[in-house]
Protein backbone atom coordinates (compact mmCIF):
# COMPACT_ATOMS: atom_id res chain seq x y z
CA UNK A 1 0.00 0.00 0.00
CA UNK A 2 1.31 3.18 -1.12
CA UNK A 3 1.80 6.34 1.64
CA UNK A 4 1.56 9.58 1.11
CA UNK A 5 2.96 12.65 2.95
CA UNK A 6 0.19 15.04 4.19
CA UNK A 7 -0.06 17.95 2.12
CA UNK A 8 1.56 20.90 3.40
CA UNK A 9 -0.68 23.91 4.19
CA UNK A 10 -0.07 27.47 4.61
CA UNK A 11 -3.41 29.65 5.81
CA UNK A 12 -2.99 33.27 4.93
CA UNK A 13 -5.15 34.70 7.83
CA UNK A 14 -5.90 33.88 11.54
CA UNK A 15 -8.54 35.71 12.52
CA UNK A 16 -12.07 34.33 12.78
CA UNK A 17 -12.51 32.19 9.95
CA UNK A 18 -8.94 30.68 10.53
CA UNK A 19 -9.61 29.75 14.19
CA UNK A 20 -12.90 28.35 13.70
CA UNK A 21 -13.05 26.74 10.45
CA UNK A 22 -9.56 26.61 8.77
CA UNK A 23 -7.50 25.60 11.15
CA UNK A 24 -9.10 22.90 13.12
CA UNK A 25 -10.53 21.37 10.11
CA UNK A 26 -6.81 21.32 8.41
CA UNK A 27 -5.47 20.13 11.99
CA UNK A 28 -8.06 17.48 11.93
CA UNK A 29 -7.60 15.98 8.87
CA UNK A 30 -4.18 13.52 8.62
CA UNK A 31 -3.94 14.35 4.91
CA UNK A 32 -3.05 17.69 5.83
CA UNK A 33 -0.55 19.47 7.60
CA UNK A 34 -0.79 22.66 8.97
CA UNK A 35 2.73 23.83 8.67
CA UNK A 36 2.49 28.08 8.33
CA UNK A 37 0.16 30.84 9.64
CA UNK A 38 0.43 33.95 8.33
CA UNK A 39 -0.27 36.94 11.19
CA UNK A 40 0.94 40.24 10.48
CA UNK A 41 1.78 41.22 14.09
CA UNK A 42 1.11 38.53 16.80
CA UNK A 43 2.31 34.80 17.17
CA UNK A 44 -1.34 33.26 18.98
CA UNK A 45 -1.17 30.57 16.62
CA UNK A 46 1.40 29.33 18.64
CA UNK A 47 -0.84 28.89 21.52
CA UNK A 48 -2.81 26.11 19.71
CA UNK A 49 -0.37 24.92 17.01
CA UNK A 50 3.28 25.24 18.45
CA UNK A 51 4.70 23.05 15.38
CA UNK A 52 3.39 26.05 12.90
CA UNK A 53 5.78 28.42 11.53
CA UNK A 54 4.37 31.86 11.38
CA UNK A 55 5.31 34.32 8.71
CA UNK A 56 4.32 37.88 8.64
CA UNK A 57 3.82 38.18 4.84
CA UNK A 58 2.63 36.77 2.00
CA UNK A 59 5.78 37.03 0.25
CA UNK A 60 6.85 34.68 3.19
CA UNK A 61 4.15 31.65 2.34
CA UNK A 62 5.39 32.04 -1.57
CA UNK A 63 8.69 31.41 -0.90
CA UNK A 64 8.37 28.30 0.63
CA UNK A 65 8.85 25.41 -1.29
CA UNK A 66 7.59 23.00 0.84
CA UNK A 67 3.79 25.15 1.08
CA UNK A 68 1.71 22.77 -1.98
CA UNK A 69 -1.80 24.44 -0.60
CA UNK A 70 -2.62 28.35 0.26
CA UNK A 71 -5.37 28.97 2.13
CA UNK A 72 -7.06 32.21 1.07
CA UNK A 73 -9.35 33.66 4.26
CA UNK A 74 -8.20 37.29 3.53
CA UNK A 75 -10.88 39.99 2.41
CA UNK A 76 -12.68 39.22 -0.34
CA UNK A 77 -10.90 41.89 -2.26
CA UNK A 78 -7.83 40.31 -2.08
CA UNK A 79 -9.24 37.12 -3.04
CA UNK A 80 -7.83 37.40 -6.46
CA UNK A 81 -4.73 38.92 -6.30
CA UNK A 82 -3.73 36.09 -4.00
CA UNK A 83 -4.69 33.70 -5.71
CA UNK A 84 -3.72 34.45 -8.65
CA UNK A 85 0.36 34.98 -7.21
CA UNK A 86 -0.34 31.67 -5.38
CA UNK A 87 -1.02 29.55 -8.42
CA UNK A 88 1.54 31.93 -10.14
CA UNK A 89 4.12 30.03 -7.29
CA UNK A 90 3.03 26.85 -8.13
CA UNK A 91 1.01 26.31 -5.02
CA UNK A 92 -2.90 24.80 -4.92
CA UNK A 93 -5.60 27.02 -3.80
CA UNK A 94 -8.77 27.42 -1.78
CA UNK A 95 -10.44 30.74 -1.89
CA UNK A 96 -12.76 31.43 1.08
CA UNK A 97 -16.06 32.79 -0.33
CA UNK A 98 -16.69 34.74 -2.10
CA UNK A 99 -14.41 33.28 -4.67
CA UNK A 100 -13.53 36.61 -6.29
CA UNK A 101 -15.33 40.02 -6.52
CA UNK A 102 -16.19 39.51 -10.39
CA UNK A 103 -16.72 37.10 -12.66
CA UNK A 104 -13.77 37.84 -14.85
CA UNK A 105 -11.71 37.72 -12.10
CA UNK A 106 -12.96 34.06 -11.54
CA UNK A 107 -12.25 33.10 -14.97
CA UNK A 108 -8.66 34.30 -15.21
CA UNK A 109 -8.02 32.01 -12.48
CA UNK A 110 -9.76 29.02 -13.52
CA UNK A 111 -7.95 29.28 -16.83
CA UNK A 112 -4.46 29.97 -14.91
CA UNK A 113 -5.18 27.18 -12.68
CA UNK A 114 -5.99 24.75 -15.90
CA UNK A 115 -2.68 26.08 -17.05
CA UNK A 116 -0.38 25.92 -13.86
CA UNK A 117 -2.09 22.03 -13.53
CA UNK A 118 -3.44 23.11 -10.21
CA UNK A 119 -6.32 22.46 -7.86
CA UNK A 120 -8.15 25.58 -7.28
CA UNK A 121 -11.54 25.50 -5.66
CA UNK A 122 -13.60 27.34 -3.47
CA UNK A 123 -14.41 26.59 0.38
CA UNK A 124 -18.28 26.63 1.16
CA UNK A 125 -18.59 24.97 4.97
CA UNK A 126 -22.60 25.57 4.35
CA UNK A 127 -23.36 22.69 1.62
CA UNK A 128 -24.59 20.33 4.25
CA UNK A 129 -26.34 22.56 6.56
CA UNK A 130 -29.97 21.33 6.77
CA UNK A 131 -31.55 24.57 5.38
CA UNK A 132 -29.13 24.35 2.48
CA UNK A 133 -30.16 21.04 2.00
CA UNK A 134 -33.86 21.56 2.47
CA UNK A 135 -33.64 24.19 -0.38
CA UNK A 136 -31.80 21.74 -3.13
CA UNK A 137 -34.17 19.22 -2.70
CA UNK A 138 -37.13 21.28 -2.84
CA UNK A 139 -35.34 22.69 -6.14
CA UNK A 140 -34.29 18.89 -7.44
CA UNK A 141 -37.86 18.19 -6.99
CA UNK A 142 -39.15 21.21 -9.20
CA UNK A 143 -41.03 21.96 -6.54
CA UNK A 144 -40.60 25.64 -6.85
Amino acid sequence: MATTSPISTALLSYGMSGKVFHAPLIAANPGFQLSTILQRSSDDAKLKYPHVHVVRSFEDVLKQNDIELVIINTPNETHFEFASRALEAGKHVVVEKPFTVTSLEGEKLIELAKKKNKVLTVFQNRRWDGDFLTVKKILDQKLL
